[in-house]
């Protein structure tokens, strides 16, 4: 289903579901990606017409209860932290050390965007593009297509491929080196992987830090809109 047909919420339950892979009780087992990786044991995503929170398989009923009352009790608003974003860090600490507080918006794509060419799908054939500055991507290429890439001097300058993949929407992951940022090169290959996606009906999701200013001013300069806030703690 498009984008534009799927409310905030549901767009959100699209967005946990690329994020994480789940049990049967919808608890989060692990990150969505094909070298795995450790999940956060709480994860709340607010919109504007509701919320949705997952818990990680191994954290205790008790807690898990504790953390879902206090989660019925968010407001749906964007602009502000977490209500009782100081009592999920209390709770889940007396568990055990907490490794990562993240906050941040999440966006989606539901229209073409126009790219200024050209910009390449990296393929197994073509990988070596990425040497010279993208080497730690090199055995992503096969599990995370579409990977882009804008090309200066016959290597890539700044990719965007899926991160996190479901049938129905796949996560952004963007980089570009550090010589060419600022130059409009990371919006193009964002807007091509972006329309790759729209054409196969799949959503193109985006999400970063509060903290990644230029991330954000990304996600809007290519039209994404915001449709929640990730909370989440490990």
């Amino acid at each position: 289903m498009p984008q534009s047909y799927l409310s905030p919420l549901e767009l959100m339950q699209r967005h946990i579901e690329a994020l994480y892979t789940h049990d049967e009780n919808k608890r989060i087992v692990a990150v969505n990606q094909w070298d795995g990786g450790v999940a956060p044991r709480f994860f709340l995503g607010r919109t504007s017409v509701g919320n949705a929170w997952r818990f990680r398989a191994d954290l205790p009923a008790d807690l898990a209860s504790k953390l879902e009352y206090l989660c019925l009790e968010e407001p749906e608003n964007l602009k502000q932290e977490p209500r009782h974003k100081d009592k999920y860090i209390q709770l889940l600490s007396a568990h055990l050390p907490i490794k990562q507080v993240w906050q941040g918006p999440a966006y989606g794509c539901s229209k073409p965007v126009k790219p200024s060419p050209p910009f390449l799908q990296i393929t197994e054939e073509n990988a070596y593009l990425l040497r010279g500055g993208f080497e730690d991507w090199l055995l992503d290429v096969p599990h995370r297509q579409p990977f882009m890439a804008v090309l200066e001097d016959d290597h890539a300058v700044s990719i965007c491929s899926s991160v996190r993949i479901t049938e129905l929407a796949h996560e952004a992951g963007v980089e570009t080196l550090t010589a060419y940022r600022r130059q409009g090169y990371a919006a193009n290959v964002v807007a091509g992987w972006a329309n790759t996606l729209l054409k196969k009906k799949i959503i193109p999701l985006y999400s970063t830090s509060w903290d990644n200013v230029a991330s954000q001013k990304l996600a809007k300069k290519l039209g994404f809109s915001q449709f929640g806030t990730d909370f989440y703690i490990t």
